[in-house]
C-alpha cells in the first residue's frame, strides 16, 4: 500500500531519537509546532534534519525554541539560504552566513551536538573585530611584524606519520608540555583545542597525551586539516597565540625551501646481474667515484675485445 507525503512525514518524526526510551512513547508526546523539533519522553526537544532521505541527528535541548533555532542553523548550512525556517534567516546576519561557509557540515552538527555553536560563532565575530583594527594580518608570506599582536609559538616539521593514516600530528614533548599543557595527564580523552587559520576558519582538534609512547598528540580533526591544506611530509606547521588577555591560538603552514624538488636520477651499473655502481645521472662524480666508473668501463671494453678475437679467429 503506498504512503502518502503526510503519512511519509509522520512516519519520519515518529522514529525514535537517542535518548527516546520508546517508539510508541514518543508518539504519544504532544507535537510541536516547530520545524524539525521533536518532543523527547524527558520533557526535553530534539532535533533532526534529512539529507537525502538520510537522518541527521542534531542534539537535545532544554526549550524547544532553542532546538527550533538550532534546526534553523542546520537548515541554512545544508540547504543555504533559501531554506525554510522557524525564525528569522541567518541570511541577514552576514557575518554568521560567513561563519557557516567557513566550516563543514560535519563541523556545524558536532558545534551543534555540543551546544557549542553560539559561542563559537561569537568567538568568530570577536576575532574579526581585532584583525579589521590590527595594521598586521596572522601569516608568513611576507613575515611577522614585531609589532603584531601575535607570538610565536614554536614550528613542527611534518613527518610521513603525521600525515599518514594514523590522524595524529605528535607534539614535541618541551614545546608541548611549555604551550600546551595538561592538568591531568590521565584522562585518556584529554581536552578540544581551537585554533584560527589565516583565513579567520577555526579547527577543533582533541589534544591528549599517549601513556604507551609518552608523547602529546592532536588527534581527532587533523585529518580534516591536512586534507583541506593538503599538507605533504617535509612541510612546517606553525603555531602562535594572540597576545591579548583572549590568548587564542593559531595555526598556519608552510613548505620548506627543498621540499618538492626533483631527486636527480641515478646511473645504474651492473655486472653479472649485480649492481656495482650508481651515481646521480649526468654527474661525474667524485674523484673516486670517477675512477671506479673509468675502471669498470675499461673492464667491459676488455671483455668486448676478448669476445671479438673469439670470434674472428673461428
Amino acid at each position: 500500500m503506498e504512503m502518502s507525503c503526510g503519512d511519509e512525514s509522520s512516519s519520519l518524526d515518529s522514529k525514535v531519537s537517542p535518548e527516546n526510551g520508546s517508539e510508541a512513547e514518543s508518539r504519544n508526546l504532544p507535537s510541536s509546532r516547530f520545524k524539525g523539533v521533536i518532543p523527547q519522553p524527558n520533557g526535553r526537544w530534539g532535533t533532526q534534519i534529512y539529507e537525502k532521505h538520510r537522518r541527521i541527528w542534531l542534539g537535545t535541548f532544554n526549550e524547544k525554541e532553542t532546538a527550533a533555532r538550532a534546526y534553523d542553523t542546520a537548515a541554512q548550512k545544508f540547504r543555504g539560504r533559501d531554506a525554510v525556517t522557524n525564525f528569522k534567516a541567518v541570511s541577514e546576519d552576514e557575518m554568521e552566513v560567513a561563519f557557516l561557509m567557513a566550516h563543514s557540515k560535519d563541523e556545524i552538527v558536532d558545534m551543534l551536538r555540543k551546544h557549542s555553536y553560539h559561542e563559537e560563532l561569537q568567538q568568530s565575530r570577536k576575532n574579526f573585530v581585532a584583525r579589521k583594527n590590527s595594521p598586521f594580518l596572522f601569516g608568513f608570506s611576507g613575515g611577522l611584524s614585531p609589532d603584531d599582536c601575535h607570538e610565536q609559538l614554536f614550528e613542527k616539521v611534518v613527518t610521513p606519520s603525521d600525515v599518514g593514516k594514523l590522524n595524529r600530528l605528535v607534539i614535541p614533548k618541551q614545546q608541548a608540555e611549555k604551550h600546551f599543557p595538561l592538568q591531568n595527564r590521565a584522562n585518556s580523552k584529554g581536552v578540544l583545542l581551537n585554533f584560527e587559520d589565516t583565513g579567520g576558519k577555526v579547527w577543533r582538534f582533541r589534544y591528549s597525551y599517549w601513556n604507551s609512547s609518552q608523547s602529546y598528540a592532536l588527534t581527532k580533526g587533523w585529518s580534516r586539516f591536512v586534507k583541506e591544506k593538503d599538507l605533504r611530509a617535509g612541510y612546517i606547521v606553525c603555531f602562535q597565540r594572540s597576545t591579548g588577555p583572549e590568548k587564542q591560538l593559531f595555526i598556519d603552514w608552510k613548505p620548506r625551501n627543498n621540499v618538492g624538488n626533483p631527486v636527480p636520477a641515478m646511473q645504474m651499473v651492473r655486472l653479472f646481474g649485480v649492481n656495482i655502481f650508481e651515481a646521480p645521472a649526468g654527474d661525474g662524480g667524485s674523484c673516486s667515484g670517477g675512477k671506479r666508473m673509468r675502471g669498470m668501463e675499461e673492464v667491459l671494453g676488455l671483455e668486448c675485445s676478448k669476445k671479438h678475437r673469439i670470434i674472428n679467429a673461428l
